[in-house]
């Protein structure tokens, strides 16, 4: 994920993010557009990887997934990670909601293909089936739940393997050792999904 303005934007979104989360209502109107922007960077980058002609924007996928954070007033923002990790957690479930109806709005038609090549090689080829990736990060959740979280927060989210530590209270090393862990896992997974 791009940094907002380096490190001072950061340590910003973070004041406002802890000030709009002890009610400070005021806080969420300057902390709006660094966030939006950065949520839009996110969505049009991973929207890039998606399948070309997709019918959700990166627009809508914004708007929908910062309307579900800003109604998530019991959670204490611990960061900015903290923030743009609970962001790609619901991109990904709208992505996964809207390729699921797409799908069955054609009932058996092609599936939505999603690029991988950003994220890390995670499919043995370029394009990969969004729905197999969601079904397979269910079953890597049940088995390596951590795991699962990295790749959520490194692919849906963005976030670096630095910022996944810190979203995580983990330390960078141990980020990359099960970032490589969960790929391959993946890899196998859909691989054996596809045959």
């Amino acid at each position: 994920m791009a940094n907002l303005s380096g490190e001072n934007s950061a340590i910003d979104v973070t004041r406002l993010l802890l000030d709009w989360g002890n009610g400070e209502k005021e806080a969420l109107d300057s902390l709006l557009p660094l966030i939006y922007n950065e949520l839009r960077r996110v969505a049009e980058s991973y929207l890039r990887r998606d399948r070309p002609g997709h019918t959700l924007q990166a627009t809508a996928l914004v708007n929908e997934a910062f309307l579900r954070l800003i109604d998530q007033n019991q959670i204490n923002w611990q960061n900015r990670a903290h923030f743009f990790g609970a962001a790609a957690n619901l991109m990904r479930q709208i992505l996964i909601q809207h390729a699921r109806a797409n799908h069955a709005a054609k009932r058996g038609g092609e599936r939505q293909k999603l690029y991988l090549d950003e994220a890390g090689d995670v499919a043995q080829s370029s394009d990969l089936d969004l729905v197999a990736l969601d079904d397979a990060l269910r079953d890597l959740e049940t088995i390596a739940p951590r795991q699962c979280r990295i790749v959520e927060l490194r692919y849906f989210g963005g976030l670096s393997i630095e910022e996944t530590g810190e979203a995580l209270s983990i330390s960078p090393a141990t980020v990359k050792r099960e970032w490589t862990m969960a790929k391959a896992w993946l890899r196998r997974e859909i691989s054996n999904r596809n045959d």
